[in-house]
């Protein structure tokens, strides 16, 4: 019998901890990554992936998608973990909530989150796992057994809902979030969310480290006077009206807000989502020098770092927070470079053009929120970083072992033994232009449309099995839900 069950060879290994690439070979068994080093015998192996020189990266941990959002979650977990597979992604970490959208109820997680479960059962080429926003009272109760129980550590909340539907202002926040009477998603909510989390860390030291709240950081007043602004004037249109609308200024307020809530209640795991400016950039790091005992990690979206309101392909672009202006594009960029953004994501919202656009077409106020991109993720990001002398080491910290390991996928992120087999092949040498049509996301547009790449996902493996091959994916769905946090060994 083989010893292993797969061996590439003659790759240019990427790993998180190493400075520089290895001309090391690769061998899998049951899964697992069972040794990382020069030479391993061909002969050893059930089969043999020639590499041909490309990089072997781990495989990416796109830990903010929103599979499900605008439609049936089976549908969107079978074609939106495809699009996954073909850039690299071998786990996506989605949020799900109650209310308008997703699953289009109310009630318990204890009752709501199976349902989640069984759509995504059986459908995905990736593994997967979820965060949870805590809606209501009884939600922020239930922390402690979602976390036990159901294996979620990570939670979410949308500060701008509390005025502010999914695309513009809402005129029933309860009918929206399906609230109960005499509740209110709101400032107070938020605090007491944050203390429950921190109550669950304190119940449960030995996943304390694993258990984290996410923010996404807009303030909802500010967003509804300058979006009346902004539509009285009339002298913006597009993209670039709908982030005037949604200031820089508004995501440094909430920041702001939500990390002296943070200091307040004693939350020590906190993540600041989608930073899309040089102002939320700018009051995440001042709030971290203000609150050292605050673990605060710092995200950054492909979208927000490839386009700009203007450079975008139409108003597919549309997206919470908005893209932004170049100077902030290359403010992102910055800190990047300066070792001060922890994750990059995608943000994968798939939205399909009969959705996104209302009429008219060319509105940007009524179009809706989001758009996919997990495809182009790592492609992206080793596209436009390597011009900007980003090292591949801090790539893959950045897309796998900086997320795998805030959100307690110890069995991800790093091309190690012991760990999960998962790993993709890069060539960084192709040049290639983004067109919507060759996707496997259900969405027929991309605001990256025209966007030249010069760097592609050739290959992906899932624990070993090949999932992508030659840019096309293969095999039946294999992905497993993550019950985090996840251990080694």
């Amino acid at each position: 019998m083989p010893t292993y069950d797969l061996v590439v060879k003659n790759g240019r290994v990427v790993r998180p901890d190493h400075p520089e690439t290895a001309e090391v070979d690769i061998a899998v068994a049951g899964g697992r990554f069972a040794r990382v080093a020069p030479g391993i015998d061909a002969g050893e192996a059930a089969a043999v992936v020639d590499a041909r020189g490309r990089l072997v990266f781990p495989g990416v941990v796109d830990a903010h998608q929103h599979w499900g959002i605008y439609h049936p979650l089976a549908e969107d977990t079978r074609s939106e973990s495809r699009a996954c597979a073909q850039g690299g992604v071998t786990t996506g970490i989605t949020y799900t909530r109650t209310g308008q959208y997703y699953l289009n109820r109310s009630g318990p997680y204890r009752e709501f989150f199976p349902q989640v479960l069984a759509g995504a059962e059986g459908a995905a080429y990736v593994d997967y796992a979820f965060h949870v926003a805590p809606m209501t009272a009884r939600h922020i109760e239930e922390i402690p057994a979602l976390i036990e129980e159901l294996g979620i550590p990570s939670f979410k909340i949308f500060m701008f809902y509390g005025g502010f539907g999914l695309h513009g202002a809402s005129s029933s926040q309860r009918e929206f979030l399906m609230l109960p009477e005499g509740e209110s998603y709101d400032v107070a909510h938020f605090e007491f969310v944050m203390r429950g989390v921190q109550a669950a860390r304190e119940a449960l030291p030995h996943m304390a480290d694993d258990i984290s709240l996410s923010l996404h950081c807009e303030t909802a007043e500010i967003m509804r006077a300058y979006t009346a602004i902004v539509q009285r004037e009339g002298r913006l249109t597009g993209l670039e009206a709908y982030s005037a609308t949604r200031p820089p200024h508004s995501e440094g307020l909430a920041v702001t807000i939500a990390s002296y809530l943070a200091h307040e209640t004693h939350l020590a795991n906190v993540n600041l989502l989608h930073l899309s400016s040089a102002k939320a950039l700018e009051a995440a790091l001042i709030m971290a020098e203000a609150f050292p005992h605050v673990d605060f990690r710092r995200e950054v979206t492909i979208g927000h770092l490839l386009a700009d309101f203007h450079t975008a392909s139409g108003l597919g672009g549309k997206v919470n927070p908005p893209l932004r202006s170049r100077a902030d594009v290359e403010a992102l960029w910055g800190h990047v470079l300066a070792g001060e953004v922890d994750w990059v994501v995608s943000d994968h919202a798939c939205c399909r053009a009969e959705t996104k656009f209302g009429e008219p077409a060319d509105d940007v106020y009524v179009a809706k929120s989001g758009f996919g991109g997990t495809e182009y993720l790592l492609p992206g990001l080793v596209s436009e970083g390597r011009k900007r002398g980003l090292p591949l080491q801090r790539v893959a910290q950045l897309v796998s072992a900086n997320p795998a390991r805030r959100f307690g996928l110890h069995t991800k992120g790093d091309i190690a033994e012991g760990y999960d087999a998962d790993f993709c092949l890069v060539d960084p040498d192709r040049t290639w232009v983004v067109r919507a049509e060759d996707s496997e996301s259900s969405q027929q547009y991309t605001p990256f449309e025209g966007f030249e790449l010069t760097a592609a996902v050739t290959d992906t493996f899932l624990r070993g099995q090949q999932v992508l091959r030659d840019g096309n994916v293969v095999g039946s769905p294999r992905g497993r839900y993550q019950h985090r946090p996840t251990r080694r060994g």
